[in-house]
């Protein structure tokens, strides 16, 4: 995945920890800064930096949308759209730099 579409992406402090949503038209770089503590505030203070699960999207305003769509989502919905496809929560950093 080396071209840069905007994504929106959930990282986690481990399985079924603590969880944060995000958007970037960089998943590569923006993960990055998260894994090295770049991304002061919440990411930051809970040791969130597992990427567990990402979509890519045409449009920012498309990413956006959906960003703001699961944020409002109950803690159970977002476990489920992780384990839709990450059912064992594997850190797709890896998967995502290539």
């Amino acid at each position: 995945m080396r071209e840069r579409n905007p994504c929106v992406y959930i990282l986690a402090s481990q399985r079924n920890g603590t969880l944060y949503v995000g958007v970037t038209s960089d998943l590569i770089k923006r993960v990055w800064q998260h894994r090295n503590g770049e991304v002061d505030g919440f990411s930051k203070r809970h040791g969130v930096s597992l990427l567990v699960w990402f979509e890519q999207h045409a449009t920012m305003d498309s990413a956006i949308t959906r960003e703001k769509q699961i944020k409002k989502w109950n803690r159970d919905w977002k476990l489920r759209l992780i384990e839709e496809r990450n059912p064992y929560w594997h850190d797709l950093w890896e998967q995502v730099c290539g």
